[in-house]
């Protein structure tokens, strides 16, 4: 193993949050050898794990001792009464013993992060080390990859400057950059996409309905929206099912009044089974 390796699985043994983003990876014991469980297939006792891990029972009873509060919280445990008796019952244990530490395959794992001098442990951090450096490396080129993305959508949104609506045109490239930096977008609530077929799906009405009523839903929304706001609402293109692109509106949540209103004027008498009102937050009113 060269100098770095060894540095790396020092760093390891030796830190708990390092422990802690790589104790969920159980699949690594069976990976270096067998793991033998009591018949409840979920538990092992202290000899077991000392079998596993090719030391002594003592060794892992220091190490427990060391280490104690780590372990609880990684599934460690001691029985006695009526749980000892009925683990006793499930699993054929014929000791007389009055308490029983337990190790789960989480404990076994955590064991083999801080366990030094053991063949098996050195080898269960090799393999540990290998997952994290390729997880790593896997989100590294997903990071590239949505960058690369995110600059070429950033170039056609910079060319539709002044072809589509303004505010749409924002917030889209807020969405853009986000997603590139793997965050959600920062966005107002009334600034969020409306979208005329999501409303009157959430009106009730089924698929057929919506295709039906939404062409005339919308243009009604234009014309009220310029009756309120003094201005025709801003465009926005999309390309359809059959690859071609077409120009729609670019509503947003602060036409939601607007399409309630238009909803109550001429459509809400044909569909009085229609659920409650969305907020501009995006729930039930």
């Amino acid at each position: 193993m060269s100098i770095l390796a060894e540095n790396t699985e020092q760093v390891l043994t030796e830190s708990r949050t390092m422990r802690a983003a790589t104790v969920e990876r159980t699949d690594v014991l069976t990976k270096v050898k067998a793991l033998a469980l009591l018949p409840d297939g979920v538990h092992a006792t202290t000899e077991l794990v000392a079998g596993f891990y090719e030391v002594s029972t003592e060794t892992i009873k220091s190490l427990v001792k060391d280490h104690r509060a780590e372990l609880l919280e990684n599934g460690y445990c001691v029985l006695s009464g009526q749980e000892l008796r009925s683990l006793k019952d499930l699993c054929g244990i014929e000791s007389q013993t009055r308490a029983l530490a337990l190790f789960t395959r989480r404990t076994v794992l955590n064991v083999g992060q801080l366990l030094t001098g053991s063949e098996v442990a050195h080898r269960v951090r090799e393999y540990l080390l290998n997952v994290e450096e390729a997880t790593s490396t896997a989100a590294r080129t997903d990071a590239v990859d949505r960058a690369e993305l995110a600059a070429l959508q950033m170039r056609v949104l910079a060319a539709a400057g002044g072809i589509v609506d303004a505010k749409w045109l924002e917030l889209k490239a807020r969405h853009v950059a986000a997603r590139a930096l793997g965050e959600e977008p920062e966005v107002a609530p009334e600034d969020r996409p409306l979208y005329v077929p999501d409303f009157l799906r959430g009106k009730g009405l089924k698929r057929t309905k919506v295709l039906s009523v939404q062409s005339w839903f919308g243009r009604r929304a234009a014309e009220l929206y310029e009756d309120v706001h003094g201005r025709r609402p801003g465009k926005r293109t999309e390309e359809t099912a059959r690859g071609s692109v077409r120009e729609t509106v670019a509503w947003t949540y602060i036409a939601l009044p607007v399409f309630e209103e238009v909803w109550e004027r001429h459509y809400a008498s044909q569909f009085p089974q229609a659920p409650a009102q969305l907020s501009i937050a995006g729930g039930a009113a």
